[in-house]
């Protein structure tokens, strides 16, 4: 795994199956993003048997038949949707196609699992809601820096437990490293990519919605802008965004591609969740300064001050939830009304951000 490159964030961990072989047979479709290998990982881990593969580039399909020895090179995607024994499609396609694959995938009668974020349009959305009513079948999203993040994965349990009481605000930062020349051209086309709300920010509400157990939420005011690069004027490299659930809680997030050279990761990603009782910091991918590690969480409650360095003891449930959740039809992977809420909410910050780009760089 790449420390260096976000775009190749692919977590490993000890498989933990919860089905035998042959049980769960899936397909990657789309790889236009290295999501997929953390996404296929986190299946593969699970127990899941990785078929098939295809994308037009056959570059892109080499690589990943290196990575997944034994899975088989398809034709076509048609060849994948076909095939009665596929149950789920992984795909992470430019983000403005994602939508589409989407309901080519429910179609097909198959469950989709795509990359974040999910859409890039309302309409997308809307279409999406109303192939999952009209098939059944589900359509997740690999909201990764809280799915496959173990510190991510640990707040949630002490947040579970009643650790900090009632939660009451979420702050997130969600820093990443830019390394322009090693883009796609999508990566900086608006239209493509959606921006950057609805892109890495998708990632900080689909958290605050988890940890503050809202169903709904409203934004009260979000803003993008690009302030430093003017080779890429497409590009938002700043964005930022306050919330307010339907329960009361609030959020504040901001989302950047500002991470300095001498950073030892692609992002210095932290999330501050605070409650009746307590709080609790997560420093996901480095300790800055301390520790080049990930997943350290630190919280305070009632009975004191508390530290752990939670790499490699927790593990990454949601995959295996989400095989028994296709297998059964249950949702506590994840419950499709939250992956589409989550989506929605981050379509609408982008769609109201105010644009604070400064005038000689628009």
């Amino acid at each position: 795994m790449s420390r260096k490159d976000g775009m190749m964030y692919a977590p490993v961990h000890e498989a933990k199956p919860v089905v035998g072989p042959g049980e769960f047979v899936i397909a990657a479709l789309a790889l236009d993003h290295g999501h997929i290998y953390g996404m296929c990982n986190g299946l593969v881990e699970a127990g899941a048997e990785l078929k098939w593969v295809y994308d037009p580039d056959p570059e892109k399909v080499k690589a990943f038949l290196n990575k997944y020895p034994g899975v088989k090179a398809a034709r076509s995607a048609e060849e994948i949707l076909e095939d009665p024994e596929v149950r789920l499609v992984a795909a992470a396609a430019v983000p403005s196609e994602r939508g589409p694959l989407g309901l080519r995938v429910m179609a097909h009668g198959k469950d989709y699992f795509t990359d974040k974020s999910p859409f890039t349009s309302l309409d997308q959305l809307a279409a999406a809601r109303l192939q999952v009513e009209q098939t059944g079948r589900k359509y997740m999203t690999y909201y990764s820096e809280r799915l496959h993040v173990e510190s991510a994965v640990y707040a949630g349990q002490l947040v579970q437990q009643g650790a900090i009481g009632r939660v009451l605000q979420v702050m997130g930062l969600g820093p990443h490293r830019l390394n322009a020349p090693s883009r796609p051209e999508w990566f900086f086309q608006r239209d493509k990519y959606g921006g950057i709300l609805c892109d890495i920010g998708s990632h900080q509400i689909e958290q605050f919605l988890f940890y503050a157990g809202c169903r709904d939420a409203k934004v009260l005011h979000s803003k993008v802008a690009n302030y430093n690069n003017p080779a890429y004027p497409e590009l938002e490299d700043y964005g930022d965004a306050t919330l307010v659930g339907d329960n009361g809680a609030t959020q504040y997030f901001r989302v950047d591609w500002f991470t300095p050279s001498g950073l030892g990761t692609w992002g210095d990603g932290r999330t501050i969740i605070l409650g009746t009782e307590g709080y609790i910091e997560l420093r996901k991918y480095s300790d800055i300064g301390r520790s080049s590690t990930p997943d350290h969480v630190y919280w305070v409650d009632g009975e004191g001050e508390h530290y752990e360095h939670v790499a490699g003891k927790i593990g990454f449930p949601f995959f295996g939830e989400l095989i028994l959740d296709c297998l059964e039809r249950t949702e506590k992977a994840m419950t499709q009304e939250h992956a589409f809420k989550a989506a929605e909410l981050c379509l609408e910050a982008q769609r109201q951000a105010v644009n604070l780009t400064p005038d000689t760089l628009k």
